[in-house]
Parts: structure tokens; sequence; C-alpha cells
């Protein structure tokens, strides 16, 4: 087994700001330990840095044995990349290097098909098979059975933007659990993952010898595997580390008792400071006009100086302060009407198959009213249709009036479909998408992004720009791009795009998947006093709890309704 050991580890980003100050964790062997903290205090970057991705920071970082890494995309690679590559990039390092080699040696007999690429490639071969390579594959086979359910000899050169990013996740955690790796770095595992797959991710960590570090926001998968609980704490020389030595069930009001102590340790601190600073000016007097007393005077000086040297005690963290203010407006009675609805894969934009097949079928017919200010809490496993139906929303319906127009600068794809789905009278739809797909973000400053506006949302003037991005804990991240915040950064900008939008619908996907702790309490906090109507796609089991109405997409095709949230498979079939 093996362990990590961070020593007083201090980043700076590029534009001088620092990140990380003096950040020291240990994780020991087998141990299952939690990072937490607030969006943007650096956790993907110490994962990043304890991968050895970041070589430019200061202290120092140990481990042993091997080391597995999930990063935060995977769930959103959109791009080429294959099954096989995928499997390939989480494998350890002695398996990426031979199968480089037997993939350029492969490229290189197609182009020239000599003596010596033919010698190249054999000899490609044969390292593949002294590296375990064939051993790798056969791994790889139970994984991609187990994940997507097709033999790898088959899913091998599958595109991996084909499949869903609860696929995706599920894949690269059965390769890092099954894998030799002794230390896992899991950041966001239970991102895009269904509630039975969580439920699985948390019995195989728990399960599982390996020494786990692993990113979460999820409450329950928090409670039910974390040993440890580490937390960034951000504070203007970089985010600290407070380790809870204890389980997610005792943390918050260990948090409480730690900041009340820490609270009064500075009180005393501040008395004695001043009381010293007070006596070295009452000796400095007296020694002005009495010789005898600059003995004493200098004594002070030298006591003071000393209870100084030695430092305050250590700072409480200050503690997130978002505030949504999700506003909405009044609308139709009925807000969305669906008449023998029924889904389909793909996009319209993708037309018929070349075999001349329509996109399958998703979801069979169903109706559906949502009434104004109902709060529904869309369910199912991953790949039934929920975002498909979200973005069927999100652009308006069957047939949008220009009332129906999404606000924003995103219109989703024309989803296939057979039926009707309409919105009612000034009902605007408002999206947020599960993977932020914002292309007209990119490159932007989220100052001027807000500064410019869009046909929807007016423009801002800097200084209220500023005060709403201060509001969603964005303010220090205000000459930032788009693309260069944290998953979690970029999920709470997108809310206060939609709040600023003048939305009367909101359709949110997975809205919580990066939202930090409290960025999430502060969401539930402005959905029930958004006046208008929400519905959300969520695997979050917490989130979910506050919701009026469940709409369940079952594993049979069928769409229907639930009293309380159903995440059990069985409980699913059982309920119909």
């Amino acid at each position: 087994m093996g362990h990590v050991d961070v020593n007083a580890v201090s980043y700076q980003l590029p534009d001088g700001r620092p990140l990380l100050g003096e950040v020291s964790l240990r994780v020991g062997e087998g141990a299952k330990v939690a990072l937490v903290g607030p969006n943007g205090t650096g956790k993907t970057t110490l994962l990043r840095i304890i991968a050895g991705d970041l070589t430019h920071f200061d202290g120092a970082v140990t481990r042993s044995g091997g080391l597995g890494v999930m990063r935060q995309f995977i769930g959103q690679v959109r791009d080429n990349t294959t099954v096989r590559d995928l499997l390939v990039g989480v494998a350890p390092e002695p398996i990426r290097k031979a199968a480089k080699a037997v993939d350029d040696s492969e490229l290189a007999i197609m182009e020239v098909d000599d003596e010596p690429a033919q010698l190249a490639y054999a000899q490609a071969l044969a390292d593949w098979g002294d590296v375990g390579g064939y051993e790798h594959e056969t791994l790889w086979d139970v994984c991609t059975v187990a994940a997507i359910g097709v033999p790898f000899e088959q899913a091998q050169w599958r595109k991996v933007n084909t499949l869903s990013g609860g696929e995706q996740k599920r894949l690269v955690l059965e390769a890092l659990l099954r894998g030799p790796e002794d230390v896992l770095l899991l950041d966001e595992p239970d991102n895009y993952l269904d509630v039975p797959t969580k439920r699985w991710l948390e019995e195989q960590i728990v399960a599982s010898p390996k020494t786990v570090l692993f990113v979460s926001h999820d409450r329950e998968l928090l409670d039910r595997v974390a040993t440890r609980i580490a937390t960034l704490e951000p504070s203007a020389a970089g985010s600290t580390c407070w380790v809870h030595a204890g389980r997610f069930a005792t943390y918050h009001q260990a948090r409480i008792d730690r900041n009340a102590r820490l609270e009064e340790l500075r009180k005393r601190w501040d008395e004695e400071h001043a009381k010293l600073r007070a006596l070295v000016l009452m000796y400095k007097q007296k020694a002005a006009y009495n010789s005898d007393m600059a003995a004493r005077y200098h004594a002070a000086q030298t006591r003071l100086k000393r209870f100084e040297d030695a430092g305050p005690p250590e700072v409480v963290a200050r503690e997130q302060n978002v505030r949504m203010r999700l506003r909405g407006g009044r609308t139709a009675k009925r807000s969305v009407i669906c008449e023998r609805l029924e889904l389909r894969g793909g996009t319209l934009a993708d037309g018929i198959g070349a075999d001349g097949a329509e996109p399958g079928v998703l979801m069979k017919p169903f109706d559906l009213e949502v009434w104004y200010g109902e709060r529904v809490a869309v369910l199912g496993s991953n790949g039934s249709g929920k975002s498909h139906f979200l973005r069927l929303l999100a652009g308006g319906g069957s047939d949008p009036g220009p009332e129906h127009r999404p606000v924003g600068d995103v219109s989703p794809p024309a989803v296939a479909h057979t039926g009707v789905a309409r919105l009612g009278s000034r009902v605007r739809p408002g999206w947020f998408a599960q993977t932020h797909e914002h292309a007209s973000l990119a490159g932007r400053t989220l100052l001027e992004v807000l500064h410019r506006g869009d046909e929807h949302r007016a423009g801002k003037p800097r200084d209220e720009a500023a005060r709403a991005l201060d509001r969603y804990e964005l303010a220090r991240a205000s000459e930032q791009t788009f693309d260069s915040l944290s998953g979690g950064q970029q999920a709470r900008f997108q809310i206060l795009l939609l709040e600023l939008s003048g939305a009367t619908l909101l359709l949110l996907d997975e809205p919580t998947d990066n939202l930090d702790l409290h960025s999430a309490e502060a969401l539930e906090d402005g959905l029930e006093a958004f006046e208008g109507t929400v519905l959300a796609v969520t695997h979050d089991r917490w989130f979910a709890r506050g919701f009026d109405r469940y709409l369940v997409f079952g594993a049979d095709g069928r769409v229907y309704e639930a009293d309380a949230p159903v995440w059990d498979e069985g409980r699913v079939a059982r309920a119909r």
C-alpha cells in the first residue's frame, strides 16, 4: 500500500495571486480522505501538484506506491478520444509509453511498409507484452463490460463522446479501482453518476485496500466513505488546510467548535497585545522624565516584541456568503404541457442513420402538466432521456413562439421527438447546462461578460457588475476568463447569468454537481425564493428532497410520478 505526504505546499497563480499557502496534509496507508472547501480554493490544483502535473510550487510532496489519477475533465470528453485512449490515459506510465510506441509504429508501417518499420512494430509489440499490456487488455475487457456492457475488443475504437458523462466516469473508475495502483486521486468521481452507480462507488471505495484522496461535494458519499475530512480554507496568503480526524457526520459541529475556540484565542491574544502596548507606552512616558524607568521600558519593549514575534493564533477562516437572488416572474398557470411526448436519441440535426433508421426511442409517450411555481425533480438512470427532455424545453418546446426563446446566448440543439411539448404564456426558459456549454464565454472575463450584456440581458456598469460577482463570491475572479475558472465557479457564474436574464422557467441539469456545500445550500435558498417554475435533473440525494414533485424516467421507458425520490431500480419496478 502507499501513502501521500504534502508538506507546506504553496502555489501562486500565473498572475501572481497566492492560491495555496503552506498546505500540509498526510493521507496514510489505506485511508479514505475527502478534500473539501469552497470552489476556487485550489482543490484540483492540489491534486495536480500531488500527481506531478504542476511542478512550480514551494514545499514538498512525497508518496509511496503507484499512483492512479481521475482528473476533473472525465465525464466532459467531447473530442475524438477513443475508449482505448481513455483507458490508456489512466493506466500506469509504462503501459502509457508502450501503448504510444505501438500506435506510432502502426502509423509508421501504414505510411511506409518496409523492413525497419516492420521491425519497429515487432519490437513495440514485444515491449507491450513485457510491461503487461496484454494483461491490461484483459482488465480493460472486464471494465468495458461492467461500465458499458461491451467487450473491450468491440469498444476500444468507439469514440468517448458517444458515451454519457456517467459512462465515462464509470469506465475510468472501474479501471482505477481494479488496477494495480496503490494510491488513487479522484477529482469529483461522483459527478455525472446516477444514484445506483454512486452507491456502487461508495461500496467499492470502502471495500478497497487502496489509499484514496478524493474531492467531492456529495454529502451522503462523504458521510459513507471518508474517514477524515481535509478542508481548504481561503485566506489572503493562499488557502490553508484544516483536517477533521473524524467522519462527515461530526464534521460540521467540529468545525463550529474549532472556529469558536479560535475566536476566543484571538480575542485573548488581542486583549493581551493591547495590555502590553499600553504598558510600553506608559513606561516610555515615565522614562522620558525618570531615568530609573528606562530599564523597565526596555524590558516592556522586549516582552512586546517576543509576544508579537510569536504571532497571533490561527485566524478563523472567512466563511462564504453566496447570495443568489433568482427573481423570475408571473406566467400562465400551466408552465409546461406535454401531450403524447416521445423522446428519441440524438438531435434533429442528426437526421436518420445510414441504415435508414430513425434515432432510437428513449422514452415511451407520456403526458405532463407542470403548474406555475412548482418544483419538479426529474429522476432516473443515466441515458434515460432526462437531459434530452430539459433541452427540448430549453429550446422552447415543439413549436416555440417568440416569447419562448431561451434566455442567454446558448440555444440548445433541437431534440428529436414526436408528440407535443409546449410552454405557457410568458414562460421564458433559462437552461443550466450540465457540461457548462458556453462557447461564447470562452476567452472573456467575467466583468466583460456582465458589462457588455447580450440580447436578453442588459449590460451593467462595472461597479454594479462587481457587486453582482461579489454576491456569488466571484469578485476575486472578476478578471479571469470563464474557461479558466474551476467547475464550481463556472456553475455559480452560470446561475448568476440566469438570475440576470429574466428567466421564468429554470431548467437545471445537475446544478449541484460542481458546487461546494455552501453554494449548494445558497442555490436551494435561491430556488425557494424564485417566483417561477423549476425543473431540475439531479442525482443529488440531499438536493432532491427539497422538491414538490418527482418525475421518474423509468428503466422500462415509461415516465411516471412518485411521491418521494426514487433511486433504486428495484424500487422503481415495484413502484409501477
